[in-house]
């Protein structure tokens, strides 16, 4: 008891103690504290409107601005399956391009599936919208079904079959390479 007072008033006597100390590594960032309104904390406590909070203000403001419209089920300018995308990530692979095959809505761990073929290989990617890697998500052609580039609306919500017919993944993604 006596040596845990100790290292207590020694840990807040000291310089850093603004500062937040990882015990395990010295160069790891800790994120900020979220600010919790005071009349909701008790509420949140007690775990009301705790997962409504936590999507409101867990995702970047970016990431939250593409899950209500990129990922939403009924805003205008949502991305529909055939839609063909560009990815810009942190680490390698830096760019990936594909059909959009899937979406996935699950809230904060919404994602999504690209597939594109690689040297005569098919190559699928799935991306989670809130990953801290996913930096830009560029949107090439959409699938629409409205006249001009807007492409062709797809009448599945899943176009795994795609996988079984290549012909089909060219004739949707001509407007990648050209």
């Amino acid at each position: 008891m006596n040596s845990r007072l100790f290292k207590l008033v020694t840990r807040l006597a000291s310089s850093k103690a603004g500062s937040v100390e990882y015990p395990f590594s010295k160069n790891a960032l800790l994120p900020v504290p979220l600010a919790v309104p005071s009349d909701r904390a008790d509420a949140l406590r007690k775990g009301r409107g705790l997962m409504y909070f936590l999507q409101q203000n867990l995702p970047e403001p970016k990431k939250r601005q593409w899950l209500q419209t990129l990922f939403s089920r009924q805003h205008p300018q949502r991305l529909l399956p055939g839609s063909v995308l560009t990815v810009t990530l942190e680490h390698a692979p830096g760019v990936f391009s594909g059909v959009l095959m899937s979406v996935r809505r699950r809230g904060p761990d919404t994602s999504f599936v690209l597939r594109n073929v690689v040297q005569r290989t098919g190559v699928e990617m799935q991306f989670f919208v809130n990953s801290p890697h996913l930096k830009d998500i560029r949107v090439i052609q959409r699938a629409g079904g409205g006249p001009g580039k807007e492409g062709r609306r797809q009448r599945r919500a899943k176009l795994f079959f795609l996988r079984d017919s290549p012909s089909k993944m060219t004739a949707i993604s001509a407007g990648l390479r050209g």
